[in-house]
């Protein structure tokens, strides 16, 4: 076995393979391996299919980019836009208010109690007003006695005496009794409308 010889150097060449092994044309022959030389060997161009390829996943990446910076302006907009309706919505409701409260305050006629009073304006029963006369001056004549309406001050009931009001109507109010009655002013004095109660 010692002397047996090199079963490679005895072959005979390849006929497809006809040149030396030596050659430099049998270096580029197919399933040869060459070295690659950092920074000697250069990367072969690529094809036009690997460049097709190559520009479509660029552009692919750039749409994804593009799309995915969208949705975060488009949430951004979004959230200004919803805090600058909350605060408009806010700002609607407190300026109806604001005009609902005003046109209560500029609608509604005050009110004022109206108690019937004698000439010492102690305060008697509202029929002596309702059922009495109507005389000049706001006067009411019941059982010959003159009467007549107190407008607001405080008035304890029958038996006390008015104070703190007025005998005429004060302008732009409504006048009514304690007991819901409203009062009227006619061209000769007062009357009353509505139920009387004692």
């Amino acid at each position: 076995m010692e002397n047996e010889p090199d079963n490679d150097a005895v072959r005979p060449p390849h006929p497809d393979n006809a040149d030396d092994a030596s050659s430099p044309a049998a270096s580029t022959t197919r399933g040869a391996i060459r070295t690659q030389e950092p920074g000697v060997t250069r990367p072969r161009p690529a094809t036009v299919a690997e460049a097709r390829a190559r520009d479509k996943a660029r552009k692919a990446r750039e749409v994804a980019e593009r799309f995915a910076a969208e949705q975060v302006a488009n949430a951004e907009r979004k959230r200004i836009q919803n805090r600058k309706t909350l605060m408009g919505a806010v700002a609607v409701v407190g300026v109806v208010g604001v005009v609902a409260l005003g046109y209560q305050a500029f609608k509604a006629t005050p009110e004022v109690t109206a108690s019937c009073v004698d000439e010492n304006n102690v305060v008697v029963s509202d029929s002596y007003c309702g059922s009495g006369s109507p005389g000049i001056g706001g006067v009411f004549i019941f059982a010959g006695a003159p009467y007549r309406y107190y407008y607001g001050g405080a008035t304890g009931g029958v038996g006390t005496v008015a104070t703190g009001g007025t005998l005429t109507q004060p302008r732009g109010t409504v006048a009514k009794t304690k007991s819901g009655s409203s009062i009227s002013r006619g061209g000769f004095g007062s009357s009353s409308v509505g139920s009387a109660g004692g």
